[in-house]
């Protein structure tokens, strides 16, 4: 199973790669945030308490997350080459948990591909992806809360990755192809 950890802050390019590696590579794309804003959409129990801690440019608590994947894995299409995982872990607790979750199939995390951006791009692009998709959480307030958690809470998680061998930087700037390149010659190194 190749199972790809796709890290970056908020805004950095993880959702649209994310589908360019599925598609590639015929693995399951699990990404925490659009399930959980489906979840908030349909007004489920983990829906609504998710939006609490999203609506403050929170992270949901590692049980709830934890919970949901290890439901989701469960149900995982049998063709699936691995899984990507975009969004989760976020905290190095959550990675601790990720290993758990994945050792007891026999798995593991393959490689971290950590998108860098710099800030002053990502609240661009945070901006107008805003104004185009109608996502709540992309407003200047939001969004400067978001990286702010984002370095705080998650940036450690890639020394976490780095100690394993299993983090790879990537510049995430230049076109969608250009980084989707780079990205394919870091993933091949570790699919045999």
């Amino acid at each position: 199973m190749l199972n790809i950890v796709i890290f970056g802050s908020p805004g950095s390019g993880k959702g649209t790669q994310s589908d360019l590696i599925k598609e590639r590579y015929r693995l399951a794309h699990i990404s925490t945030g659009e399930v959980l804003r489906k979840e908030m959409k349909n007004e489920t129990e983990l829906g609504k308490t998710a939006g609490r801690y999203i609506d403050k440019g929170q992270l949901v608590p590692d049980d709830l997350i934890c919970d949901m994947l290890d439901k989701i894995l469960d149900r995982l299409p049998e063709d699936a080459k691995g899984v990507i995982f975009d969004g989760f872990p976020r905290t190095i607790p959550q990675a601790e948990a990720l290993e758990n979750i994945l050792r007891k199939r026999g798995w593991e995390v393959s490689i971290l591909l950590d998108l860098q951006v710099e800030e002053d791009e990502l609240v661009k692009r945070l901006t107008e992806r805003g104004k185009s998709s109608g996502r709540t959480d992309d407003n200047a307030e939001t969004i400067k809360s978001r990286l702010k958690v984002y370095h705080m809470q998650t940036a450690p998680l890639a020394e976490y990755y780095k100690k394993n061998g299993k983090h790879v930087a990537i510049t995430g700037t230049g076109t969608v192809e250009n980084i989707f390149h780079r990205i394919t010659e870091a993933v091949d190194t570790v699919n045999h």
